[in-house]
Order: structure tokens, then C-alpha cells, then sequence
């Protein structure tokens, strides 16, 4: 954990010294020339031909799958693959029918195939009531104890149970009872191998909750492969469209880290984090899909600067100097800056020029007005932000473990908030719903083990590295 010291500088000689705090961060795990040094094998004409040939044979699969739950575990497939995006369209039209002629699957007769129903129809916004469940409970309205027999069904189920809504509470019910029977079948080493790996992992992290782009990596390794339905087509298109998109993104990482070095900002702001690359893979967790670079570059600028300017309101700047420099970002104004020492001087410009940069490429391309939103995130005063597990243990004198629990309630309420927000009725535009739910996902991924972003750890930099730097081995045909 990172620990404050005192440090001293004079800003000038006629001012009294005054005191900074310094957190002694970790510096990030990978540097410029690191990021600069990335590459990839899998680029041209060759590779490209290859994955549109198998694309045209997946879309020839799916048109050919005629049975519903046949065509929904493809779906399924197809998106834990990290292929979904490329079958956009036909995967909506075959959830759109399936959602129309194929109720029955919802009657009970199956909790494997009724909890992958309705968690695809509801990931992908059709409308789908909890109520489908109640034929999996008893006369006392409790979920059957014979269906901790069927370890798949009850995956499925918990699985399905991360997509509730607000006051949903069959849906609560499930989370509770699966997540207690598949920590006992655990337990018990009661089931084979390859799924006792896929319950642990959905334990630790729900799918619904995991960022695609990362998850991707981990199904084609360590679950897929080797599958008895194994499709060799699938298998190898995933393989090559991850190596691909992995040279994308290390492009993509390049980019950034040279207009970050073009910045100048980390070298005035010594004191401050450097986190470019995680930046980087909180803008990919954010928006994934290859296509959208300019959202990455944006998520990526943004989120850096804003941890440069964390830093200066928590480590570094004194009360008067923040007073002025919170002055000069609410008028927006270079002006207001005359009487800010040197690095706060250049602090605000790198945030006003990039800004003001982000607004005209928006008004430009898209004719919306982005500006008075941009400047938003940054104006707000602040200060040391306590833990919110220190907090709620502060204010309600409970244990830490009691603590954590009450936090990952009030998680699991924000998770039920966005996946009402996230259905057809929505008010809100598909590409806002997707880069909110990737951001919250991206956030899951760095505090999922401690804090991952301010303190890289050990979990966070070996996925990284599987994202960004090592690809998926193929064998030479």
C-alpha cells in the first residue's frame, strides 16, 4: 500500500516554504519505451483474408442452426470467444425470433437452457420477467434442493441472476442459493475438473461483470478448448481475431503513449502517478470493439490527465494554490492562471487544450457540444478521498468483513440500476449504455484484487501482459 511523507519546496525565495506530501507511488510496470517496443506478428493482407473466409462460414453456421437452444449456446460461444462483434446483426435478429416463437423454453423444463435464455435475451435487451423461474421451485416457494444435482443448470442460473433488476427478488433468491450450493460442490470435489475451473472462476467474478476483451483470453484457454462440441472453425477464428485485435490495441497503445510524452505533463508533475498503459486498458474495458479508436483515445487522454490532476488536488498543491487553480478551471480561462506556480500553470493547459481539442472533434464530426461535459470532470474541488470500506467501518463501528459485505451490496444495487437502464425501453443510446456498463466492468477489473491501478499488482500486470503483449499460440498450418 502506498504510504504518505513529508517533502519541502520553495516555490520562491520571498514565500514561506511549503510543506507537500508525497504518496510514493509505484511507478507503472510499463514505461514508454516498453509500450514503443510492442508488436505484433499478426497484421496484413494474408491474416485478413483468412478471418473474413471463416467469418462467412460462422454466418453460414449460424444461419443453419435451427434448433433454439442450439442457436442460443452458439450465441453464447460466439460472445465468450470474443467473436460477438463481429455478428452484431444476426445475433440480434435470432434473439428477436427466439424471443417471439420460443417461450416454451422458459416453461421449467431445463434450468440450464432457461437461465442462458433469458440472461442472453436480457444482456441484449429483450424484455424477459423473472417469473420464467418459479417453475424450478417448490410448494414452499423455494428453489428445488434436487437441482444441486445439475452443476451446469445451477452455473447457468447464477450466471443469469447477475442480470437482475431493482426489487427483483426470484432473481435474489437465485443469486443466494446458487452461490451457496456451488460453493459446497467446491467443496465437495464433486464435479469434473474442467467445470469445478469454470464455477471458480464464476465465483470470483460474475460474467456479467468481466471485461469481454480480457475474458475472451481465459475461455479460449482454459474452457473452450478441448470442449467435446468443440468447433475447430470457431476455435481458430477466435485464435487469430484475438491476435489481431491485440495488434490493434498495442497500435493503439502506442499512439497514446507518444502524445503523452509529446505532453510533457509527467515530467512537471513528477509526483504525480503515471498510468498511462492502465489508462489504456480502462479505455479498451470501456470501449473494446477494434473499429471505435477514437472513444479508447478519448477514455485514455481523459483518464490520465485526471489522475495527474487527483494527485495535485491530494498530494501536492497547497490550499491556496487549489483555490486558485479550481478559479481558473471553473471560468475556463488561461487568464485566470497568471498567479498559479509554474506546474499548475502547465497542468491547466495540457487539460484546456486537450479538452478544448476533444470539443471541436466533436462539434466537427458529430455537430453535439461536448465541452461544458468534458470540463465537468474536472472541476470539482478535492481532497483525500477515505476508503469507503474505512468509512462505513468508521461511521458504523462494524467489522471490516461486515464492511465489505455492505459495499458489495450497495455494487451489486448499482449493477441492477444500469441493467434496468440497459433494456430496449432505455432512454438512454446503446453506445452510452455500452461504454457505461464497460466502464463499470473495467473498474472491476483493476480493485478486483486490491487496488490495481494505483499500485499495480502481480493479477493485474499477468493480464495485461495476456491482453497487450503475448499472443494466443497457433500452430503453422
Amino acid at each position: 500500500m502506498a504510504t504518505c511523507v513529508l517533502s519541502t519546496q520553495t516555490l520562491k525565495p520571498s514565500q514561506p516554504t511549503i510543506t507537500r506530501r508525497s504518496a510514493n507511488y509505484q511507478q507503472s510496470f510499463a514505461d514508454y519505451d516498453f509500450i514503443q517496443s510492442l508488436k505484433s506478428d499478426y497484421k496484413g493482407e494474408v491474416y485478413e483474408k483468412r478471418v473474413q473466409k471463416l467469418k462467412e462460414e460462422v454466418r453460414c453456421l449460424l444461419e443453419k442452426v435451427d434448433q433454439p437452444l442450439d442457436r442460443l449456446k452458439l450465441i453464447d460461444t460466439l460472445q465468450c470467444l470474443g467473436l460477438g462483434y463481429h455478428f452484431k446483426k444476426e445475433i440480434k435478429e435470432a434473439l428477436r425470433i427466439i424471443s417471439i416463437n420460443d417461450k416454451n423454453m422458459l416453461r421449467g423444463d431445463s434450468l440450464y437452457a432457461t437461465a442462458l435464455h433469458f440472461r442472453l435475451l436480457r444482456q441484449h435487451g429483450f424484455e424477459v420477467s423473472q417469473d420464467v423461474f418459479n417453475g424450478f421451485k417448490d410448494d414452499k416457494g423455494d428453489f428445488m434442493v434436487s437441482l444441486c444435482e445439475d452443476t451446469k443448470g445451477m452455473l447457468s442460473l447464477y450466471e443469469a441472476s447477475y442480470l437482475a433488476f431493482e426489487g427483483e427478488i426470484i432473481l435474489d433468491e437465485a443469486k443466494a442459493f446458487t452461490t451457496i450450493h456451488l460453493k459446497d460442490a467446491l467443496k465437495s470435489k464433486s464435479i469434473e475438473q474442467k467445470l469445478e475451473r469454470q464455477v471458480e472462476h464464476a465465483l470470483e467474478s460474475p460474467l456479467n461483470w468481466r471485461v469481454p476483451a480480457i475474458e475472451a483470453r481465459w475461455y479460449i484457454e482454459e474452457t473452450y478448448v478441448g470442449e467435446e462440441d468443440m468447433s475447430h472453425l470457431l476455435f481458430e477464428l477466435a485464435k487469430l481475431d484475438y491476435n489481431m485485435v491485440q495488434g490493434m490495441y498495442q497500435t493503439n497503445a502506442k499512439a497514446m503513449s507518444k502524445w503523452w510524452g509529446n505532453l510533457g505533463l509527467g515530467k512537471h508533475l513528477n509526483f504525480a502517478r503515471d498510468r498511462l498503459l492502465e489508462c489504456f486498458i480502462w479505455a479498451v474495458g470501456t470501449v473494446s470493439e477494434p473499429e471505435l479508436w477514437n472513444g479508447r483515445s478519448v477514455v485514455t487522454k481523459l483518464a490520465q490527465l485526471l489522475t495527474s490532476i487527483d494527485d495535485v488536488y491530494d498530494l501536492y498543491g497547497s490550499l491556496e494554490e487549489l483555490e486558485l487553480f479550481t478559479d481558473a478551471i471553473d471560468k475556463w480561462d488561461v487568464n485566470a492562471t497568471e498567479q498559479l506556480p509554474l506546474y499548475m500553470k502547465i497542468c491547466f493547459l495540457a487539460l484546456f487544450n486537450t479538452i478544448n481539442e476533444m470539443a471541436y472533434d466533436t462539434l466537427q464530426q458529430h455537430g453535439w457540444e461536448s465541452i461544458a461535459y468534458l470540463k465537468k470532470l474536472a472541476e470539482q474541488e478535492r481532497g483525500d478521498v477515505p476508503k469507503s470500506v474505512q468509512c462505513y467501518m468508521h461511521e458504523t463501528g462494524s467489522t471490516e468483513a461486515v464492511a465489505r459485505e455492505h459495499i458489495k451490496g450497495l455494487i451489486s444495487d448499482v449493477w441492477k440500476k444500469m441493467n434496468k437502464d440497459s433494456i430496449s425501453n432505455s432512454p438512454f443510446p446503446q453506445p452510452f449504455i455500452n461504454a457505461t456498463v464497460g466502464m463499470a466492468r473495467a473498474s472491476h477489473f483493476f480493485y478486483q484484487y486490491d487496488d490495481g491501478y494505483g499500485v499495480p499488482n502481480n493479477e493485474t500486470k499477468e493480464r495485461v501482459m495476456l491482453l497487450l503483449v503475448e499472443p494466443i499460440s497457433i500452430e503453422k498450418q
